[in-house]
């Protein structure tokens, strides 16, 4: 397909898992990707693979704690590629933590990447979006922005459940400026993120809570970025799209 073919996508935490497999979609759907991420080889790799497969991508170092490298980066998108569409806020991370054993550190570390990173994208990248007359943001939140999950990682279910809500509130604001703001909700995904849970006793009550009883694939998230990217999702915005093999509907 075909469906982004001429606009311009810029995609946090790119260089692997979710944001590795949104950047291909996206580039494989017609967008020039900007892939970013603080993994800057992997990162790149991702950008060349991309251009050896016949599409067209950069790569740019972004922490997205930093309002000056959120700057960087969309100029480096409008500068070499036109402009900005597609704003698909994915960095992120997460941990296993109670809320006894999460220090404030902790606490402000997981909020500054999974809350703030999403701010400040869609705030830098505003006047970008709505110069493009197609622009969209899709904000990749988490099953656990919705529920309390296993009472664990409180920074993590706190800033997720804050990116639900910015969403709509952004969406809401932008509603008549021509950009769309929607929040993607994955389940249990089989990304390096997971890697912490391997061989404990979440990985299997994770995948026991899944009624379709498997972790789910990056490429099923990139599949539902993609959609919301394009003008198939022209009339949809403020939405949350559970990608998660049911566990929502429990």
């Amino acid at each position: 397909m075909d469906r982004l073919g001429g606009r311009v996508a810029l995609v946090t935490g790119a260089a692997s898992g979710i944001g590795k497999a949104t950047a291909i979609r996206l580039a494989d759907e017609g967008a020039a990707v900007l892939v970013t991420d603080v993994n800057d080889d992997p990162g790149q790799d991702v950008a060349n693979a991309i251009t050896e497969a016949g599409g067209s991508a950069a790569y740019a170092h972004l922490d997205v704690v930093i309002p000056d490298e959120w700057d960087a980066a969309v100029a480096k998108a409008v500068n070499e590629f036109g402009g900005l569409d597609i704003l698909v806020n994915n960095a992120g991370m997460g941990d296993l933590a109670t809320i006894e054993e999460t220090t404030l550190e902790d606490w402000e570390r997981t909020v500054a990447i999974d809350q703030t990173g999403v701010f400040l994208g869609m705030k830098h990248a505003a006047a970008a979006l709505k110069g493009s007359g197609s622009g969209t943001v899709i904000n990749i939140s988490s099953i656990f922005g919705t529920s309390g999950g296993f009472g664990s990682s409180p920074a993590y279910h706190a800033a997720k459940g804050a990116v639900r809500t910015l969403t709509k509130n952004v969406a809401l604001h932008w509603a008549t400026e021509g950009v769309r703001v929607n929040s993607i909700h994955p389940g249990f995904i089989d990304t390096p993120l997971m890697d912490q849970a391997r061989g404990t006793p979440f990985e299997q009550a994770m995948i026991d809570l899944t009624p379709m009883g498997r972790y789910g694939k990056p490429e099923e998230i990139a599949a539902g970025v993609a959609y919301l990217a394009s003008d198939d999702a022209a009339f949809v915005t403020g939405l949350e799209l559970y990608i998660d093999g049911g566990y929502m509907a429990r």
